[in-house]
Formats: C-alpha cells, structure tokens, sequence
C-alpha cells in the first residue's frame, strides 16, 4: 500500500503532469476566450451553451491528439521554432477532428463555424506564448546569474557555436559568460543570448582585463590553421587560460561532441581546414566491394579502415604484422561497426606465400598499400630491412594484385621520396616508380598518393615533443631551420580515398599540404600551450641532422611538372617512363641481394634505380658492423 502511495505521489508531483496540466487549461481557456472573442465580434448571432458537453468533447479530443503528436515530449527550457511547428501541426490537427467529433455528436448544434476558425488561432497563442517565455527568462536569468565559484569566461566568436556554448555554459553553473569577440563589426554592440558582443577579436588581450576573464574560449570550429594561430598568440599575452572547441570535421564524424570543451593542441593550430569531399563518388567506388589494407594497425592504416567502413564495403580485410596494433583496430572497427564484414590477418607482406593465399581467398577489388618503415635515420643503419620491406614488399603486393585481377591498387607514398636524400626515400621512390610503370601492362589501375608528415602519428615528431615536456625537457630539435609539411591524419586518409576514384592509373597524386612548418616553431608552441615558456622553464635543444634527415622536404621532383585536378587538394605529378624490361630485371637482382644479405650490392642497386638518391655528408648509408652505427 506504502509503496503504490509512494507511486501515485511520485506520479502527481512529476514536472512533465504539471505540462499536461497547463495544456488542458490552455484548451478550455482558449475554448472560451474564442466564444467571447466571437460574441463580441458576431454580437447577434445565436449564444452559444459554454457549460454543455462540448467543453469536456474539445478538452478530451485536443488532449488525446497533444499526446498523439508528441507535444508533452519537448523541453520547455530549449523551446524552439520545430517545437512551435509541433504545436501548430497538433492544434490544426485536434481543431479539425473536433470539429468532426462535434458534427457526429449533435451536428454541431449551436457551434458557429467562426467559432472553429477563432479557437485554434487563440490555442496556438495559449501553447506558445508561455514555452517562449519561459526559455528566454530561463536563458537571461542563467546568464546573468553568476556563481561565485564559477569561471569568468570570454569568448571568441559570434557564430552558432558560441550561441550553442553560452547556453550550454550557463546551465552548467561551472562558468560564466561575460563577453564575446568577433571580428564581424556588423554585431559590435549587439547581444548573443544577454552576453554582449564586446569587440574585435585584435581586442582579445584589452578585453580579457577589462571583464575579468579567467578562461577564453575559441569557439569557431571552422577556424583556419592562421586564424587559429593569430587567436592564440593573442591568449598567450593574457594571464588568462584558453580553450577550444572540437573542430568541425571531428564533430560530424562523431569524434568529439558538439560543446566538449578541450585543451587548445597542436593539431589546432597546424591542421584545422575541412576538408571538402565527395563522398558521392567514394562510395561509389568502394561500396559493396572487397577491400583490403595492409598496414592496417598504422596510424594512416587504422584511419582508412574507419573511413572505408563508413561507406558499407562488402568485406574489409586489415593485414599487419603487428599483433596489438592488428588487436587494436579490429576490436574499434567491431565496436562502432558490427555489421562490417571485418577480416584481420596477421601478415608479412614480405611474405609472398602468405600473401599469396591471402590475396587468392579474398580477391580485393581494392588495395591500400600503407604498410612501410618510415623511421628515416632507424632505416640509414638497416638498409637491407629498408629495401625489403618499402620496395620488395610494395613488388610482391603490386604483382599479386595483377595476378588476382584486383581492380585498383593504391601505393600510399611520401614527400621523402622526392630527390630523396636518405634510404627510406630511395625505397619510397622505387616504390613509385613500380607502380607507375606497372600500370601500363597490367589491368589493374595503379596510383600513387604522396603526402609529407602526419601530425600525431605513431612515433613522430609530436608525440616525442609531448613525451619530453611530460618529463620537463629538453626538447630536442635537430636544425633551427629545418621544416616539414604536415597534415592531419583523418584528412591524409580522406584524400587517399578521394585519388583513389579520381585516379585512371598510373598518376602520383600530391597532396596539397599548404605552407611548410618549422620544426622550431612546433616544440615551442607545445611548450606554451603546455603552460610552459620555452628556453625559461622548458630549453629547446638544437642537436644537429640525423643521417638522411634533410633541412626541407619537397613535394614534387624537377621533372613531374605537377598540374591540378577536379580536387582543390589534390595535385597531379607528371609520369615519369623506365625501360620496363631492364627495370624488372634489375628488381630480381635487388631479390637477389636481400636474400644474400649484400648490403654493398643493394646500395648500388638502389643508386642505379633511383639515380635522384643523393645523400649529402649528413645522410651516409650506415651498414650493420661499421663503426659509425654504434
């Protein structure tokens, strides 16, 4: 008995009856408000009997369709335009079956049909009206209601996301918007949910004094690299914190929520702009087909997986020879697609048998080649490993796929190939070189996607800078001048499979990676965003090229004279012919001295087949033995 007592108070006491409640009067109140309204309009037309059983008919009729189309479901506090369009479709509705019910009841005896035309008009104004009041006395109080507890927060930009952020904030009670910044002069002045627009975004450090601000807030998810860069050497002359929001990109594909405030990382500011699709012709080229990726535990790898099982391929088969990394992806691609039909395998693709049977019991229709070694001055002391695995491996690959008829085999390159100076460049290159050439006697359609460095990647350069501010430094740097390209690593994979249906075969498409960065100036800035300033509380430590590293990458040789294409971030180099018979020839001899571990030979070879492999005093070959390995 307690217990249904219990119920039935919990019952009456819900938020949601006392909705239902206000609804149901607003039916009766409106019911008469229109029969005054009507009478005082209409004074000589018949009275209408108000207390007689048409007031429980409309009440009962009204109600049961307000529940039909599912009015007591919204929030008054985040009461919007779809909420009014839910209570106009609900009131045109319940207007039109009561006026049905009555005429079956009595014919609508004593109902004038001005009756029926006033009362949905005033129902909308009594349903309406007080959910929009509501939310903006909830709204303007929440945001001028300042905790003492809470954070002061100034934000930078004017746009949906800072209008989203506000409300979000204010609920929370944690902080406390005070000002906003944007540079659109159009709303100087103006107010964005009760917080004013203060000023421009050159404004930042003045404003930050002015209101008090604890915490800035970056809210334009859409921000450029240098819009980025410009907000936050303006933040980092405040003592104030500064965050950001996700980036747009990361938000669509469900990577970070809309309002999930973070830390401003180094992805934020060297690789911000979306990258525009079309997704259209992916899906076409990949849906419903076989599709196989070796080096699928790699960091580009892993991201191909996720983004070719977005657009439903009849079976994806992820090779590598990385238990965990294999481990790793398998368990995340089950986890966020169950119905992919997922195969991982661990492989060699040095391994021709292996690879053999792989390739017969699936026949790909396509193949993404991202397994390589990329440690440039690792590979300098291993160059036998280096050729095996960058070119031996891309030639068994690329000649089982011929073999099985796969349809396109995609060579995943890098900018290290271009005039390459050390040994992981020359096998790159060689690799290229392959696939090119083979183009022309095979059917399968050979590309090539050559990009430079992929930020966050596993063991680049920014996880190590993160590992040594963890520690308190050093950071090293290797030269003061030397830059690379960078990109992230969705857009890196986004693009693949965009040259991937753009390509006819035998092309080398080149990412667009806009303006070279200086590694110099990455490790300082992680250092700043880290909270630290560098060379006081953290030392930049200069400690000389590595052998095979070079000051700059290049994204093209003097020769592949590149051109544009239909994609604003894809470029297409010119191809460059071998003699095909000599080449193959010259690749068995290659075979030849891995598997007699010639290490003298190879580097001959490699010279010979890759005549732009210049290595400088700095990048020497380092061979297993020699005093200069150690």
């Amino acid at each position: 008995m307690r217990k249904k007592f219990v119920k039935l108070v919990s019952v009456l006491t819900h938020p949601r009856l006392a909705v239902v409640l206000h609804d149901l009067l607003a039916v009766a109140g409106a019911w008469g408000v229109a029969i005054v309204l009507r009478d005082r309009l209409l004074p000589e037309q018949t009275p209408i009997d108000y207390l007689s059983l048409q007031l429980l008919i409309v009440t009962v009729v009204q109600g049961a369709v307000f529940w039909w189309t599912g009015l007591y479901r919204g929030l008054w506090r985040f009461a919007s335009l779809p909420d009014l369009a839910n209570i106009l479709r609900a009131v045109v509705t319940g207007a039109l079956i009561v006026t049905v019910t009555l005429f079956f009841y009595h014919r609508a005896f004593g109902v004038p049909r001005t009756l029926l035309i006033i009362y949905p008009v005033v129902l909308m104004t009594f349903l309406g009206a007080p959910r929009l009041l509501f939310r903006y006395w909830k709204d303007n109080q929440l945001a001028f209601n300042e905790n003492e507890d809470s954070q002061r927060v100034l934000i930078v930009g004017a746009g949906r996301a800072a209008e989203t952020l506000i409300r979000d904030l204010a609920s929370d009670g944690a902080y406390t918007p005070v000002g906003i910044l944007d540079d659109d002069r159009r709303l100087r002045g103006a107010r964005l949910r009760g917080i004013a627009v203060l000023g421009c975004i050159a404004d930042l450090p003045d404003a930050v004094q002015a209101v008090r601000a604890d915490v800035v807030i970056i809210a334009m998810p859409a921000a450029t690299n240098a819009q980025m860069q410009r907000i936050v050497t303006l933040c980092e002359q405040t003592q104030a914190s500064f965050r950001t929001l996700p980036r747009l990109q990361d938000m669509v594909e469900g990577r970070s929520g809309i309002n999930e405030i973070k830390d401003v990382d180094i992805e934020d500011l060297l690789g911000r702009e979306q990258v525009q699709l079309d997704w259209r012709s992916i899906s076409e080229g990949l849906a419903g087909k076989r599709v196989l990726i070796t080096g699928g535990g790699g960091s580009i790898g892993a991201e191909l997986c996720r983004q070719i099982a977005r657009v439903d391929p009849a079976a994806l088969v992820v090779v590598d020879r990385g238990e965990y990394n294999l481990f790793t992806v398998e368990r995340l691609l089950r986890r966020d697609y169950p119905d992919l039909a997922l195969q991982a395998v661990l492989g060699d693709i040095c391994d021709t048998a292996a690879m053999d049977c792989i390739m017969s019991r699936v026949r790909p229709d396509v193949v993404f080649h991202a397994a390589a070694y990329k440690q440039v001055p690792m590979l300098q002391g291993q160059l036998r490993e280096a050729v095996r695995n960058n070119a031996q491996g891309t030639t068994i690959m690329a000649r089982l796929a011929d073999h099985y008829e796969t349809g396109t085999f995609v060579l995943i390159s890098t900018d290290k190939a271009v005039n390459p100076g050390s040994v992981m460049g020359a096998t790159k290159r060689l690799a290229e070189t392959l696939c090119q050439n083979f183009n022309a006697h095979s059917p399968t359609r050979f590309i090539t996607v050559r990009f430079g460095n992929v930020l966050n990647s596993a063991g680049s350069v920014v996880p190590v800078f993160r590992e040594q501010i963890q520690r308190g430094g050093p950071v090293t740097v290797t030269h003061p001048e030397v830059s690379r390209y960078f990109m992230t690593i969705p857009e890196a994979s986004q693009l693949i499979l965009q040259a991937s249906v753009l390509g006819e075969g035998g092309e080398i498409y080149v990412l667009n990676m806009g303006e070279p960065v200086k590694i110099r100036y990455m490790a300082e800035q992680m250092i700043r965003l880290a909270g630290k300033i560098p060379d006081q509380d953290i030392d930049v430590v200069y400690t000389g090229l590595r052998p095979g590293e070079k000051l700059y990458e290049e994204l093209f040789h003097d020769q592949e004279r590149y051109q544009k294409t239909s994609h604003e971030k894809l470029l297409l180099a010119r191809y460059r012919p071998v003699n095909w018979a000599l080449f193959n020839q010259q690749l068995l001899n290659v075979d030849q001295a891995c598997d007699h571990y010639d290490e003298e030979r190879l580097l001959q070879l490699l010279n010979l087949l890759v005549p732009e492999h210049k290595p400088g005093t700095a990048d020497n070959v380092i061979r297993i033995g020699s005093r200069s390995s150690a």
